[in-house]
């Protein structure tokens, strides 16, 4: 049976090693869970793909679409999966869905001991789950949506810089300007004003996928753009950082240009630098999974969507990806569509296709 039988939703149809079905089943995939149901022809019974009962022989199995079909088609329910209730995959996603709306709600980060209460469940346990599903602790979300609130704030330019720190949950101002080169790169100020007075070093190279832009603020590398125009890639960072001081580097920033361009040329030296990573809660869980997606391997976008908990969220995968500015270090090149064709690449899919060739060799 083709992948194609199996999108119209064909049903009663023996499986073979091709059908992709029939390979989640056998890795008891929970990410299928609520696609479609299998039945056991000698059973009657119908499961979820990862239901942990002993697996049935293929020439005893059909596919169904959905639990109505089968059990229109004679089949009831496994007792042990039971496919008609809610899988535990939704179940930990509507819980963690619930927490990180209490965190975006709350005006000051609560504590774990209070979330985990809140939602019915040992500290512990619940930090273990919500990492699992988000990628991120508890506190590093919390942190990451009050950084996202003070960049959003200070851009409108409605309140002053004190409303926006305690409007963003800073009991203080030393609080917050502990943590402010971190979260914005710069001074509150200076990212209000579009990077005014901040520094960034930036040097343009060449390597085998044409031009190399590397940029680097205080915090670590801000920006990694790809191109065949030297010229065009300073004027993309520069719409970036329309006030801030580029200034060209020196020969000790090019050797850092350089390992950069080793690395697109060699990955399996690896690429170890700091990262000044700038986006939306929601973003950084995407380029987190994106970092952990080993050298010579692919994931799809509804892989991603389902690592940072948010399985519905394929195409808002799609866009954090292409709102990437850090290429490479930031591998969004490593994700394919669910057929492993490439799909779109914010600096051509060429370039995609050159450096998935080139860490599959490596």
């Amino acid at each position: 049976m083709t992948n194609e039988k199996w999108v119209a939703g064909r049903v009663g149809v023996m499986p073979t090693e091709q059908d992709p079905r029939w390979a989640a089943v056998l890795a008891r995939d929970s990410a299928f869970d609520g696609k479609f149901v299998y039945a056991v022809k000698t059973t009657g019974v119908y499961c979820r793909p990862s239901c942990p009962s002993r697996l049935a022989k293929a020439k005893n199995v059909d596919f169904y679409p959905t639990n109505e079909d089968a059990q229109r088609a004679g089949f009831r329910a496994c007792q042990r999966c039971r496919p008609n209730d809610v899988s535990p995959v939704d179940q930990h996603a509507a819980v963690i869905a619930e927490a990180c709306r209490r965190i975006e709600g709350s005006e000051t980060l609560p504590t774990l001991a209070a979330l985990a209460a809140a939602l019915g469940m040992s500290p512990y346990y619940f930090h273990r789950l919500f990492k699992s599903v988000t990628g991120l602790s508890p506190k590093a979300y919390g942190a990451a949506h009050r950084a996202r609130r003070v960049r959003e704030q200070l851009s409108e330019g409605k309140n002053t810089v004190t409303e926006v720190i305690y409007g963003a949950g800073f009991n203080s101002n030393s609080r917050f300007y502990e943590t402010s080169n971190e979260m914005l790169g710069m001074t509150p100020s200076a990212f209000r004003n579009g990077g005014s007075d901040a520094d960034i070093r930036f040097a343009v190279g060449e390597c085998s996928l044409g031009s190399i832009l590397v940029a680097c603020s205080s915090k670590g590398v801000c920006a990694i753009l790809l191109g065949d125009d030297p010229a065009a890639l300073a004027r993309d960072l520069q719409d970036h950082f329309p006030k801030a001081n580029l200034i060209g580097g020196d020969a000790d920033f090019e050797s850092l240009v350089a390992k950069v361009v080793g690395f697109v040329d060699a990955p399996a030296l690896g690429l170890d630098l700091p990262l000044d990573i700038r986006g939306t809660a929601f973003q950084q869980r995407v380029w987190q999974a994106l970092r952990e997606i080993p050298v010579g391997e692919t994931v799809s976008y509804a892989e991603i969507a389902r690592r940072v908990g948010e399985p519905r969220s394929v195409r808002a995968v799609a866009q954090a990806c292409g709102a990437n500015n850090i290429a490479v270090a930031i591998p969004c090149h490593r994700v394919v569509k669910n057929d492993g064709a490439l799909s779109g690449y914010r600096w051509g899919v060429e370039r995609k296709r050159a450096l998935l060739d080139k860490e599959a060799q490596a």
